[in-house]
This record gives C-alpha cells, sequence and structure tokens, in this order.
C-alpha cells in the first residue's frame, strides 16, 4: 500500500487575549466557533515573565461536557475541585480533568514572580459521555515518558507514539468511562535540521502547535506559535530548521456531533446549554445524575 503523508492543509493563527481574572494568554484553536479541530474545542498557549499576566489566575468556576489538559513548562499553577482534588502542577507535569456532568475547580498560580508558560486544550466529548462523572488525573513530570529517536526526543502525555519501528505508550491512555476520542498528545523536541517521520491513524484529525524555533511539513513552514491543521494521511513527515524546533503533536478521532458552545459549558444543542446554566445557577450542576 502506497504510503500517504499528511500535508499541512490550514493555519489557525493564535490570538492575544485573556481568560480567567485577567491571564493574559495565546488562544489557536477556540479563536472562533470555525477555529475548532474536531474532536478538539480550544488550544491556549501562556507564556510570560511579567507577574502582572498571571497572577489573578483562574477563580472557582464550572464546566460541562468535556475534559480539559493543562501541560505545564514553566513556572507552578494549583489545581482544586468541588471533589476534593488537590494537584500541585510544575514544570513537565500535566492535570487531565474531565469535566463529564460537572465540575467547579480553580487554578491557581503558586508563585509571586518569574516565567508561566504552558498550555491548556479542550478535548470534547461525544453525547454519550458529555454527563458521566467527574474525574481528575494529576500526573507529575517523572511520570510522563519519553522516547528517544534519530532525530529529536519526545515526552508523550496521551496515546502511542510509533518513530522508526519503535513505539512508547503514554501516561494517559484511559480514564473512567473510557477515551472515546482516542487522542494523541506529544511534546516533540526536534534536533536541527532533522527529519522525523511520524504514523497517525488514518482518519484521525491532527495539528501541529510549534512553540519554539522552526519545523515544516511537506515543505511549508507552519508559524510560530499558530496552529497547523494537517490534511488526512497515514504519516507526517516533519523537518526541523536550523535551530530544532519544539511542538505539541495533537491528533483524535474525530466525534461528528453538533457542537453547541456557551462559555465553560460545551454540550450537542441549545437545550442542553440551557439546562446546564440552569443547573449551575440552581446549585445542582455537579449533583449525580
Amino acid at each position: 500500500m502506497t504510503q500517504r503523508y499528511r500535508a499541512l492543509v490550514r493555519v489557525i493563527e493564535s490570538q492575544a487575549t485573556s481568560d480567567g481574572a485577567g491571564v493574559k494568554l495565546r488562544r489557536s484553536l477556540g479563536s472562533s466557533g470555525f477555529a475548532r479541530l474536531d474532536p478538539f474545542l480550544m488550544l491556549d498557549e501562556f507564556f510570560s515573565d511579567d507577574p502582572d499576566d498571571y497572577l489573578a489566575g483562574f477563580p472557582a468556576h464550572p464546566h460541562r461536557g468535556f475534559e480539559t489538559v493543562t501541560y505545564m513548562l514553566e513556572g507552578r499553577m494549583q489545581h482544586t475541585d468541588h471533589l476534593g482534588n488537590s494537584g500541585d502542577l510544575g514544570p513537565g507535569s500535566v492535570q487531565w480533568m474531565t469535566a463529564g456532568r460537572g465540575v467547579i475547580h480553580s487554578e491557581m498560580p503558586q508563585q509571586s514572580e518569574g516565567r508561566m508558560r504552558g498550555f491548556q486544550l479542550w478535548l470534547n466529548l461525544p453525547a454519550a459521555a458529555k454527563m458521566k462523572p467527574a474525574a481528575y488525573r494529576d500526573i507529575a513530570a517523572a511520570d510522563v515518558p519519553e522516547m528517544d529517536f534519530a532525530g529529536g526526543r519526545a515526552r508523550v502525555i496521551a496515546g502511542t507514539l510509533a518513530v522508526d519501528g519503535a513505539e512508547q505508550a503514554g501516561a494517559v491512555n484511559a480514564v473512567p468511562g473510557g477515551m472515546a476520542t482516542d487522542p494523541l498528545l506529544v511534546d516533540l523536541h526536534l534536533a536541527p535540521n532533522s527529519r522525523v517521520d511520524i504514523p497517525i491513524a488514518a482518519g484521525y484529525n491532527a495539528l501541529l502547535y510549534v512553540y519554539d524555533g522552526e519545523l515544516s511539513v511537506d515543505g511549508r513552514p507552519v508559524p510560530y506559535r499558530s496552529a497547523g491543521v494537517l490534511g488526512d494521511g497515514d504519516s507526517v513527515v516533519l523537518i526541523a530548521g536550523g535551530d530544532g524546533g519544539r511542538a505539541l503533536l495533537i491528533a483524535g478521532r474525530p466525534i461528528g456531533e453538533p457542537v453547541v458552545q456557551y462559555g465553560p459549558f460545551v454540550m450537542n444543542s441549545r437545550e442542553e446549554i440551557e439546562q446546564a446554566m440552569a443547573d449551575y445557577r440552581a446549585g445542582r450542576l455537579t449533583e449525580p445524575a
């Protein structure tokens, strides 16, 4: 069978915005209703040396109908939620939170100076899983597997990465209730002028977010701090620039259902959004079904 290589078919440039109590960040996926890639709803990068850009944090707020994945590069954040979970996110660590039926949580900086840098990805849930119980996993940096290969290395957060015939399973390959979207989330570090061929399941949607250095796909560079959407195929060939490149590689099985979002709630219909809002106002958002 002929190998089908994925091409760079669309670029979603990140936009400067703020969220929470005023945290400054850049948003690529989710910057508009048209800037999504099923099953991924939003991708934020927060990156600042100025405490005024992040100190206000993300005080207690609700979610329903999807999952959030937070990956820290530098700095410290603390997660707390209504279930009593508490997690200290340091450099290299991951928080995987399934909002499901409902969660109320906060994410607050644990530093008053220095650099804060990381990402948050919103991963949609299919209708059958949107109202399942909330769940939380706090993954220490030491528990995120790393994989070395010719041309670089990778930290495998979710899914299984295959390079040159070798495979590495990620830190997250299952969550309570299953993972209908079978996500792949990898932090790639490519050496200068290296070339790497990475298999990605055909039919899965995929993107590359370059956050350091230079990377190109099929001869087309992915702009710095932008989401490069990949076309379909069996694999993607990445070529690093003269100073190397670092990027998030993200892929997943599309859900193919309607997406209706209102702030922190993501459901399949307007009626379900209205119910989520009513449940939150009445204090029922987090009650068992």
